[in-house]
C-alpha cells in the first residue's frame, strides 16, 4: 500500500509546506515527471476561494443505493478509521443527487485530525460548515442526505475521479484553481522542486515589474 512509503520529514510538515505553495507550481513539476492528467475535474472547487488544503488521501467509494440496513454502523466505522493529516476523498460514482458530506461528518473528521475533504458530489449544512474552519472541495450543494439515496461501498481502496486514480496515501493538494493528486512515491521530490519554483518566481516577477522585456526574462532563465 502507498502508506508503506515514508518521507524524510513528518507527514504534518510535508502537508504544511505544500500548503505554502500554489497548485500551478505543483502541476508544473508533475508535468516534468510525465504526469499530465493528475488534476481532478475542474467542477470540483473550494467552498470558499481562500480555502487551501494538503493531506494524505483517505479514500471512500460510494454509489446510488436505496438500502438502509447497516448504513449508520458502516459510516461510523469509516469515520473512526480516519487518521491525522488526512484529506477525505469521496468517489461517488457520478452521483448528482445527494450530499455525501455535512456538518456532523465535518466535526467527526476534524476531531480525528483530518485536514479537509474533497467530495466528487454534494455537501449540505453549508452555513454551519463555514464556521468550522475546515477546507472542503465539492461539485454542488443540496439538502438531500445520503440515507435512502446513496450508500458507501468501501473505504481506503483505490478510487477514480475523472481521469485520476487515487490510492490511499497519495498526497491531495487543493486551492482556488482546483485539486491535484501527487503520487506518494514522488511527493517529497515534487515538494522540493515546487518550492524552488516559488523562490525563482520572486526574481522573475522582479524583472517583469522593473520593465525587463519578456524576451530578456526568458534569456535570463525566466518563463511566462
Amino acid at each position: 500500500m502507498n502508506n508503506d512509503i515514508t518521507f524524510p520529514i513528518p507527514d504534518k510538515e510535508l502537508c504544511e509546506r505544500y500548503e505554502k505553495l500554489f497548485s500551478g507550481a505543483v502541476n508544473d513539476v508533475l508535468r516534468e515527471y510525465g504526469y499530465l492528467d493528475n488534476t481532478l475535474p475542474h467542477e470540483i472547487l473550494p467552498l470558499r476561494e481562500k480555502m487551501k488544503v494538503c493531506g494524505i488521501a483517505f479514500t471512500i467509494k460510494g454509489a446510488k443505493n436505496l438500502t438502509l440496513e447497516g448504513e449508520m454502523e458502516r459510516r461510523a466505522e469509516m469515520l473512526e478509521a480516519i487518521h491525522p493529516d488526512s484529506v477525505v476523498v469521496w468517489d461517488t460514482s457520478g452521483d448528482d443527487k445527494s450530499a455525501q458530506w455535512g456538518e456532523i461528518m465535518t466535526l467527526a473528521a476534524k476531531t480525528r485530525g483530518c485536514r479537509g475533504a474533497v467530495i466528487d458530489g454534494g455537501i449540505r449544512d453549508t452555513d454551519r460548515i463555514l464556521g468550522l474552519d475546515f477546507p472542503i472541495f465539492h461539485r454542488y450543494r443540496t439538502s438531500n442526505g445520503m440515507l435512502g439515496r446513496f450508500r458507501m461501498i468501501d473505504y481506503q481502496i483505490p478510487v477514480k475521479i475523472g481521469d485520476v486514480t487515487i490510492h490511499p496515501g497519495d498526497i491531495i493538494f487543493g486551492d482556488i484553481d482546483g485539486v491535484l493528486v501527487v503520487p506518494r512515491g514522488l511527493a517529497y521530490e515534487v515538494l522540493l522542486k515546487a518550492e524552488r519554483i516559488l523562490t525563482n518566481e520572486v526574481e522573475i516577477k522582479r524583472q517583469v515589474v522593473s520593465g525587463t522585456k519578456p524576451s530578456e526574462v526568458v534569456r535570463n532563465g525566466g518563463y511566462f
